[in-house]
């Protein structure tokens, strides 16, 4: 696998690893007992820290992208392994 195959993978997880990071820590104004701003929306954070959540969404993100490319290198997981279509018969009841 080239790096820059690589690279692209790593940016794609870090994307959704961002998304699923984003919620993690995060407290409203009413549950910090602090008071709103009048038109703030009920579920506005009051304490959110964006560079928390590139930290933790990197580090996640080469995790996962380091297990995609060992799986890549070594085939631990491979394309006839989730064949979904055709379950062996050991599946199907016909023994």
């Amino acid at each position: 696998m080239q790096w820059t195959s690589i690279l692209a993978i790593y940016a794609l997880v870090w994307i959704m690893c961002g998304f699923i990071m984003l919620p993690f820590g995060i407290r409203t104004h009413e549950e910090q007992g602090l008071d709103k701003v009048p038109g703030q929306a009920e579920s506005a954070p009051a304490n959110f820290r964006p560079w928390r959540v590139v930290i933790r969404a990197s580090i996640l993100a080469a995790v996962i992208c380091g297990v995609f490319v060992a799986n890549y290198h070594y085939g631990w997981v491979g394309l006839n392994d989730l064949n979904l279509y055709d379950p062996p018969e050991a599946w199907s009841g016909n023994r």
